[in-house]
């Protein structure tokens, strides 16, 4: 049985109960997570499940097929048994709001430099975050200032963002979602989750984020380079 992913849902879900469905050396399977695996240039959240005084740490957190796995610390609780899950929320919530933060990026370039974005990570420990774009021709930090500035103004707007799915081929007709690499998305997946910057950005995303950019409060670039002829990179960080 699959586990049903809870965050899809509901994003600031911290605290859930489930059951371990299967234990294996990679860690335990539950029905249900609110922990998001890695994957998507995000990381995994990490935290805790419990049980009867007891209490697992959970390190990491990955997909295997249509389970959600959790490493844990400790001698794995057995099949059968009823957990509740908690999530390090500072940690996941920090990855929220560094999510939203890079889709208002990649629409504050696409609008003022028509620059596809190439690839983008998040940090482990939530602190900071990169994307890198096709830029050619342009010095990253001859911009940089500018982009700043008006990525700063677009969180401040506090634009409404929201998840949905789409059926896979009216996604693949959208232009915002051709120049996000949307055809990249598995071809057995029919119906893709699309997440939207009200006004701003829109692209397929399995992600957590949050309610509107007014959460992710001020940004700051701390980097900024050129990798090669055309792809340049911008880095990130919460300043509030």
């Amino acid at each position: 049985m699959a586990t049903e992913a809870l965050f899809y849902a509901d994003s600031y879900l911290r605290d859930f109960e489930a059951a371990v469905t299967a234990v294996s050396p990679d860690g335990v399977a539950l029905d249900r997570s609110a922990f998001y695996p890695l994957g998507g240039g995000q990381p995994s959240d990490l935290g805790e499940l419990r049980a009867h005084g007891q209490v697992w740490p959970v390190t990491a957190v990955r997909r295997r097929g249509g389970d959600i796995v959790h490493r844990l610390e400790g001698e794995p609780p057995p099949a059968g048994l009823e957990v509740t899950g908690h999530l390090d929320w500072d940690l996941r919530y920090a990855f929220m709001r560094l999510h939203t933060a890079l889709h208002a990026l990649s629409g504050v370039v696409w609008t003022g430099w028509q620059a596809d974005v190439t690839g983008s990570h998040i940090y482990d420990d939530g602190a900071k975050a990169r994307m890198d774009f096709s830029l050619e021709g342009i010095r990253i930090n001859d911009v940089r200032d500018q982009i700043e500035e008006r990525l700063n103004a677009e969180l401040a707007a506090a634009r409404p963002v929201r998840a949905y799915e789409l059926p896979r081929a009216e996604a693949l007709e959208l232009p915002d979602l051709i120049r996000t690499h949307v055809n990249l998305v598995p071809a057995h997946i029919a119906n893709i989750r699309i997440v939207e910057i009200e006004g701003l950005d829109r692209q397929a995303d399995g992600g957590t984020h949050v309610a509107n950019t007014g959460e992710v409060g001020r940004v700051a670039i701390i980097n900024a380079a050129n990798k090669g002829r055309i792809n340049r990179r911008l880095e990130i960080a919460l300043t509030d």
